[in-house]
């Protein structure tokens, strides 16, 4: 491979294409693959995929309780602007990447790009550490899910005592459910993602609605300003009040940790370059504005906050809906209004976790590549990859029963993983002073972009590591954090498989590596990219 050439080569406006395609004998497009999946997702659908699969307002109610030990309402609601702050900074490189090189593979691709000379391994373990995120990430959802479906039936009848396998049951209808809708109504997505899009805002603005007005009728009153805004509580054993404010950050991290999901979809919608970046956007502005109004509007709903942690239901948010219009059919009624933008979510979750799994696939990356990396030319879609998993899911969901200290590992370490795949092309990026990517319409000037980058890898290489500590002192084998453990696990088994493959064949996206070097060493920003290499 020739040595990359200067940089300053390269013009900053480069004029392409909507799609990037370019036909000879077969349509090949800006990832440097043959175009196997059609165009469906408008710049409305890719928007409303975005927001739905983000849905931020209902990932940070689902775990809403466990971020109150994190310094009680004023923890859960400073944190969340703070790490909303940092995750803008990797949505934004996020974006620029995805306006650059608009690949189905996302953060995959990308490594492999900024990586340079070492591009092909950096490359491999991120698209690996961003499967595993999302799998895990989709598993969670399902989860969720599943739990809000207990407490509702829970909510009606006094003598139930939920057990691990009334979830687990719930949790694999509710899989196999959503697979199935990505399976065989792929055509049907877009609309499907507008669906959900609705059910989210109207969701948001009936609960804050509700949660608002309820309390003045029901006669119980609102929560003080105090106990919304400073009344700091402290319930993990940690003696820092610094440190469990940078750990309470994680509750938000996995509301808002899903800034690549529409870089995975490049592939199925017009003007890529343009509209990932236009969908990322409005996926964080819909996402803060809905979770921040949403969070303050039920914490001043609360009226008894311990009752809150020890909730006969598996969703605690149920007891907080309780309390907010004090009937169980109120909080019934918020608990569907939460449960149908969330069921949309994992949708829009196995879609990108589907894609991720298809485009290693397609790169020979994984085991049985050829059948993972197969387009059904029947349903459009990777099919193999987004039933694996499904199957993975399914296993987790076992795992569920037998321990759910295995489950929320597995589960927990997904801003773990999602954030080191991040990183993987982000910092070399930085370290290579962009030379090795031709810039797309979407681009930040050096010195924005060197802020921006910098402060979401120094918040990425601390926070990794915070991540991975107890979430309370004292720990026990039950409540310890494995995330350290399951991510490094995965490493080593994504290593061994390298050592089989990087001899056998697999070059990760070499047809995109060489066109890149092509066009910066001769200054050819402004055609479309060639598929004589691939």
């Amino acid at each position: 491979m020739e040595k990359v050439k200067s940089a300053d080569q390269v013009p900053d406006t480069p004029q392409y294409s909507a799609d990037d395609n370019v036909d000879v004998g077969e349509v090949f497009n800006a990832s440097g693959h043959k175009q196997e999946l059609n165009r469906n997702f408008s710049l409305i659908s890719i928007c409303s995929i975005g927001i739905t699969t983000g849905n931020v307002w209902a990932a940070l109610g689902g775990s809403i309780v466990i971020a109150l030990y994190n310094g009680g309402p004023p923890g859960v609601i400073y944190e969340f602007i703070a790490v909303s702050v940092l995750y803008w900074m990797i949505a934004a490189c996020i974006a620029e990447m995805a306006s650059a090189i608009p690949s189905s593979a996302g953060v995959y691709h990308w490594a492999t790009v900024t990586g340079g000379r070492h591009g092909r391994i950096i490359g491999y373990f991120a698209g690996w550490w961003n499967f595993f995120g999302w799998v895990f990430g989709t598993a969670s959802m399902s989860a969720i899910l599943a739990n809000q479906l207990v407490s509702m039936y829970g909510l009606f009848h006094g003598e139930f005592a939920w057990q691990r396998w009334n979830v687990f049951i719930a949790y694999i209808i509710i899989t196999w459910l959503a697979c199935a809708v990505v399976l065989f109504a792929n055509r049907a997505l877009p609309t499907v993602t507008t669906v959900g899009l609705f059910f989210i805002l109207a969701g948001v603005f009936i609960t804050i609605m509700v949660c608002a007005i309820m309390p003045s009728y029901t006669g119980k009153g609102h929560a003080t300003s105090d106990f919304v805004w400073a009344e700091w509580s402290n319930q993990t054993g940690w003696t820092s009040n610094g440190f469990v404010f940078c750990a309470g950050m994680l509750n938000g991290a996995y509301a808002v940790g899903t800034p690549d999901c529409v870089s995975h979809l490049a592939e199925e919608l017009p003007n890529p370059r343009v509209n990932i970046p236009k969908a990322i956007l409005a996926q964080y502005v819909v996402g803060f504005i809905t979770a921040l109004l949403y969070v303050i509007t039920i914490f001043y709903a609360v009226n008894d906050l311990d009752s809150l942690f020890s909730s006969p239901w598996p969703f605690p948010l149920a007891e907080l809906y309780r309390q907010a219009t004090n009937s169980r059919g109120g909080s019934l009624g918020l608990l569907i209004v939460i449960f149908l933008p969330t069921f949309c979510t994992n949708i829009g979750c196995y879609i990108t976790s589907g894609r991720m799994l298809w485009t290693l696939g397609r790169d020979e990356a994984t085991p049985f590549s050829k059948w993972i990396g197969h387009i059904s030319p029947r349903f459009e879609n990777p099919f193999n990859a987004t039933i694996v998993c499904g199957v993975i899911n399914t296993i987790l969901g076992c795992i569920y029963v037998g321990s759910t200290t295995a489950f929320n590992a597995f589960v927990g370490s997904f801003i773990v993983l999602s954030s080191a795949s991040y990183l993987a092309f982000i910092l070399p990026n930085i370290i290579t002073r962009r030379r090795h990517v031709v810039r797309g319409p979407f681009t930040m000037p050096d010195p924005v972009f060197y802020v921006v980058a910098g402060l979401a890898s120094a918040y990425m290489c601390a926070f990794i590591v915070i991540y991975c500590f107890p979430y309370a002192v004292p720990f026990t084998a039950q409540s310890m954090n494995y995330s350290c453990l399951i991510t490094g696990g995965l490493t080593i088994f994504a290593g061994i498989w390298w050592f089989v493959i990087r001899n056998k064949g697999y070059v990760g996206p070499k047809a995109l590596i060489e066109e890149v070097e092509r066009r910066m060493s001769v200054g050819e920003s402004g055609r479309r990219i060639s598929a004589e290499k691939h």
